[in-house]
């Protein structure tokens, strides 16, 4: 896959079809809150069975409840969702293999994987931080997401157009003090997504990277609580490029890093 013919390419200039993604199958790590959920429901109008992936079966169950409301209310044109419980801080070997298995009985085949789950740990100097924080923070936002792509990586094989996406940060582009190893780990998601998408060139698996920017969610808040929110982009607003680099129109582009604002 070669991105030569691609360099024009920005996901927030594509135009979408209605059903840009019907037929496709994606699942989404961390779908129960912020830009996950809302990219979840998106995906969802857009035609492509979900797959919810997140510790909170809770939480799961009330995003499966508000896609099938909507399916509910506008029939076919919109799919299927299906909980897929897995805590990507607690998780062993097996609980990978167990829905790396799951999606292949199922489906057969897995045509997105959508990186978005992550913590943000505690900010502050390097020389200070916490060292189990650290490591609890790198394991969820690059060591899990490695794995669970390892495990998924010949599902992902056996579709036609697969596209793997990381949801990045400004931070894990250029390092910014005090963002200790949120900063760090995505630094690393970045370089996952580069080797990822080098290794799968000859394929049919895409591997690209997007920073959604600012937005309304609880991480921003955490991070910068005397924000006002009322002046950030709502998550629902920020999906679009999401949708194309998930979609067809992104067939050819791999080894990308993008940004949604």
């Amino acid at each position: 896959m070669t991105t030569e013919n691609n360099i024009d390419f920005d996901p927030r200039r594509v135009s979408l079809a209605a059903d840009e993604l019907r037929g496709r199958v994606v699942a989404i790590t961390g779908p129960t809150a912020g830009i996950g959920r809302a990219l979840a429901l998106e995906c969802a109008r857009r035609g492509a069975e979900v797959v919810l992936i997140g510790r909170n079966v809770k939480k799961l169950e009330a995003v499966h409840a508000e896609i099938a409301a909507l399916r509910q209310a506008n029939g076919a044109a919109v799919a299927e969702a299906v909980i897929a419980p897995l805590d990507l801080e607690k998780a062993v070997a097996g609980d990978f293999d167990a829905l790396a298995h799951a999606v292949m009985q199922r489906w057969g085949r897995l045509d997105g994987l959508v990186h978005n789950a992550a913590l943000l740990g505690v900010p502050g100097p390097i020389e200070d931080y916490d060292v189990p924080t650290w490591m609890k923070v790198m394991h969820v936002n690059l060591t899990a997401p490695f794995a669970l792509t390892q495990v998924l990586l010949p599902v992902l094989r056996a579709s036609p157009d697969a596209s793997v996406l990381c949801l990045s940060s400004a931070v894990g582009r250029r390092g910014r003090a005090y963002w200790g190893a949120y900063a760090v780990s995505k630094f690393g998601l970045e370089g996952l997504m580069q080797v990822l998408a080098d290794e799968l060139e000859k394929t049919t698996v895409r591997v690209n990277s997007l920073n959604p920017g600012r937005a309304r969610t609880q991480m921003r808040r955490q991070a910068y609580p005397s924000e006002a929110a009322e002046t950030l982009p709502l998550p629902e607003s920020l999906t679009a490029p999401m949708i194309a680099l998930l979609g067809p129109q992104a067939r050819a582009v791999s080894g990308r890093a993008f940004d949604a604002q």
